[in-house]
Parts: structure tokens; C-alpha cells; sequence
């Protein structure tokens, strides 16, 4: 091969290589990375912007602000899910913006795993600051026969930690907070990360 040709092909091996590491980065940017630090360990989670754009926005939005560091998980159903996002320790209601646009038709499903925005079962664009965690694959909360539950992300790891958590005995509160665990699991800090490797996620109530 000749000296020219030898250095055409090192020419287009380089722009590949410089293309292909910008398109890493790139997608890295549009997937942003969340850490649930929990008083039963901690969650992580990958967000779906490409996807879900407003849900994700609004949820950043409340992690930057740090709304939800001090929240407990109000509402936890074993193998179904588990729900945090909207009351402290006392149970008080937290001030949120304002609701935003259901985006439950963006082919995302609820399945074992994924995030999505807890809402009012009648109103589709009633979600705030209001998330739940599947530990089972809950396809009636897609859209469908209803408007569906707009999924925004995934866990990558801790997994089993939200497991964990939907298994936790019930039955001390009443009214509004029937299902809210006896033993409180408060959220303690929520914040971005980068980096984080990312695990096969499997829910024990689908294996």
C-alpha cells in the first residue's frame, strides 16, 4: 500500500475515532445520572430526555433545588412500587410548581425498574414533583385503556434497595397514608452524578 493511501486510511481511522468519542459524549449529556441516597441505601437512576423531556426537566429541577432531600417514601405496594416525592416526616405537604404534560405516549413502558411521575388517577397532567419506582412490570399504568403514567428514567443500580422498601410492613397510618411503611424511610439527599457503571436491572417479582 502506498504512502498516500497509508495516510488517507490513518485520516478517516481518526475522524471516526474523534466522531465516534463525541457521539459518546453527547449521548452521556442526554442521559443524566441521579443519585437517591435513602436512609436503606442508595438508588440510582438514568433519565430518558430524548424521551420524556418535560418530565425529566422538572425533575432535575427539583433535584437541584433539593427538594427532595428530607422526603420520606409515602406510599410503598411489594411487588409493585414504591412512591416518594410530596411529604416530610410529619406527613406535611410540600409546595410544589406547578402540575406539568402527561408524556406517557413516548413508548416508554412500566416495567420492572423505570421511574415514572406519580399523578391524580383523573387528571393526566396533574404531576409535580411526585415519582414512583416499578419493582414489577406494571403495564395497566401505560397509556391505553386510561392516559397512562409517564415513565422518565430507569434504575441502574439499587435496585434491590427499592425492593426492599416495597416489602416493608404497613398497617400503622390511616386515611390518605394506609400504605405508607411503619418503619419511615427518609430520603436524604438526591443529587446529579456521572460516571456510574450501569447494571442489568431484574425485579425478583418477575424472575
Amino acid at each position: 500500500m502506498s504512502k498516500n493511501k497509508n495516510h488517507s486510511l490513518k485520516i478517516v481511522l481518526i475522524t471516526m475515532f474523534i466522531t465516534l468519542l463525541f457521539s459518546t459524549n453527547s449521548w452521556s449529556e442526554k442521559r443524566p445520572q441521579v443519585k437517591i441516597q435513602t436512609s436503606m441505601g442508595d438508588i440510582y437512576l438514568e433519565l430518558y430526555p430524548e424521551k420524556s423531556p418535560i418530565a425529566v426537566e422538572n425533575f432535575l429541577k427539583y433535584v437541584d433545588r433539593h427538594f427532595y432531600d428530607g422526603l420520606i417514601f409515602h406510599r410503598v405496594l411489594p411487588r409493585f412500587m414504591i412512591q416518594t416525592g410530596g411529604f416530610g416526616f410529619d406527613f406535611s405537604k410540600k409546595e410544589t410548581d406547578e402540575p406539568i404534560k402527561n408524556e406517557s405516549a413516548n413508548g416508554l413502558s412500566n416495567r420492572c425498574g423505570t421511574v415514572a411521575m406519580a399523578r391524580l388517577g383523573d387528571d393526566p397532567d396533574s404531576a409535580s414533583s411526585q415519582f414512583y419506582i416499578n419493582v414489577n412490570n406494571n403495564k395497566h399504568l401505560d397509556i391505553g385503556n386510561n392516559e397512562g403514567y409517564t415513565v422518565f428514567g430507569r434504575v441502574i443500580k439499587g435496585i434491590r434497595i427499592a425492593e426492599a422498601i416495597s416489602e416493608l410492613r404497613r398497617g400503622q397510618h390511616s386515611g390518605q397514608f394506609v400504605d405508607a411503611p411503619n418503619q419511615m424511610v427518609q430520603i436524604i439527599k438526591v443529587k446529579r452524578v456521572k460516571d456510574q457503571k450501569i447494571y442489568n436491572t431484574k425485579c425478583a417479582a418477575t424472575r
